[in-house]
């Protein structure tokens, strides 16, 4: 692929290569996504991108502010070379152009511009730069791709396919009629209709979870008080209130009522154990003490 550019000086050596700004076919090649390695090993300077017909080579590549720039060197070596010298330091020769090998394509959002219609080279190699004499724009272009090699000039073809233009989702879209079939709709019913029933549906949705927020509210009410009533019946340790709401949330209202029915209020030990009454000590009795009482009670009858 081959980019045209135009000197940046009237009379200065370095030249424009390339930039990301959009060409005559309607895509852009991304100077970031350039790989010059190669054509820095033999950076050949070619007449209208013609094989043989060597003019000289280009020295100081350099890549910087979004675009790469060289300096073209006349070998003259053919009278080819010494003419395109002359022509290029009087000015009537004006562009140099490279050629590129296009390695990836993208039709990300963030690679397309305003008026763009063909996808963002975003890898590309340089393989030659060619002095021109005219091009259909600054930025004409000659690209090689899947080994054949096509000009981006006026009236050229266009090597690159057109963008697609479709919403870059992450899920297909589901067909209209399937979504009406999905929603119990007719086959035939209409977009308008569709989003319609959409709606209602996201509205019964919203009303339902709301529903559902109320009611939990509700059941954790219940269980708390459930549990503070236990707790003030002293049929559990207040401390341990948070725990048997947690049991009544898993449990239910219901089965955390009938485990505190079949509780009983704690009691301390000491209100439950009374303790036994003192017996007096009772001495022993003597022989001659048990035959006096045994007399009075014989006086006695």
């Amino acid at each position: 692929m081959q980019r045209i550019s135009k000197r940046i000086t009237a009379m200065g050596k370095r030249v424009r290569l390339t930039d990301d700004s959009l060409n005559s076919h309607g895509s852009r090649v991304l100077t970031s996504g350039v790989d010059t390695a190669q054509y820095e090993r033999n950076p050949v300077l070619l007449y209208m991108h013609e094989r043989g017909k060597v003019i000289g080579f280009m020295k100081d590549l350099e890549v910087k502010d979004g675009e790469i720039t060289g300096e073209p060197v006349f070998d003259c070596a053919s009278e080819l070379s010494k003419q395109c010298k002359k022509q290029w330091e009087v000015g009537s020769l004006r562009m140099v152009s490279i050629g590129i090998d296009v390695l990836e394509l993208s039709e990300r959002p963030e690679h397309i511009v305003t008026g763009q219609t063909a996808p963002t080279i975003t890898k590309s190699k340089i393989f030659e730069t060619s002095i021109v004499d005219i091009g259909a724009n600054d930025n004409a272009i000659v690209m090689r791709r899947d080994g054949k090699q096509i000009t981006l000039g006026r009236d050229s073809e266009n090597p690159l396919p057109m963008l697609s233009n479709k919403p870059q989702t992450k899920e297909p879209k589901m067909e209209l009629k399937t979504l009406a079939l999905e929603l119990g709709l007719p086959e035939t019913a209409d977009e308008a209709t569709v989003n319609a029933e959409l709606a209602k549906l996201k509205a019964s949705k919203e009303d339902t979870e709301k529903i559902r927020k109320e009611n939990e509210a509700l059941k954790l009410a219940q269980i708390t008080a459930a549990v503070e009533a236990a707790a003030a019946e002293k049929k559990i340790p207040s401390e341990k209130k948070e725990h048997f709401i947690n049991i009544g949330r898993k449990l239910g209202i219901d089965e955390l009522k009938e485990t505190f029915a079949a509780m009983s209020p704690q009691v301390k030990i000491s209100t439950v154990i009374e303790p036994e009454p003192e017996k007096k000590e009772t001495l022993a009795k003597s022989p001659w003490e048990e035959r006096m009482e045994e007399i009075r009670k014989n006086l006695k009858k």
